[in-house]
């Protein structure tokens, strides 16, 4: 996997004693450089996690598609609320503080 025809960028990075390794015996084995090893690790790496990353896009779209199913069927279920959430709880909230700050609490 020789990239001599294509520009070259130097780049200087630290790897461990144990990859080290790993790269030479396999620029040994098949009669490579160490630069040309690396480089073929690099793309191979950087291939797999393009590929890791499309498929998270992928599951979360199918996720967001099932979401969309499911509100579908609770709306044509359920309908619409065509009240105010977030309102109603403030005020129930409020209710219920002065209720216990009155100490008249009743359920």
């Amino acid at each position: 996997m020789s990239q001599r025809s294509a520009p070259m960028v130097r780049a200087q990075f630290l790897i461990s004693p144990k990859q080290r390794e790993r790269l030479e015996r396999l620029a040994r084995r098949g009669g490579r450089t160490l630069s040309d090893v690396t480089r073929q690790a690099l793309d191979l790496g950087l291939d797999a996690l393009e590929e890791l990353d499309e498929r998270a896009a992928r599951r979360q779209q199918e996720a967001l598609a099932e979401l969309d199913r499911i509100r579908a069927q609770v709306r044509e279920r359920s309908g619409v609320y065509q009240g105010n959430l977030v309102a109603e709880v403030r005020k129930e909230r409020e209710r219920q503080q002065e209720e216990a700050c009155r100490g008249d609490q009743s359920e």
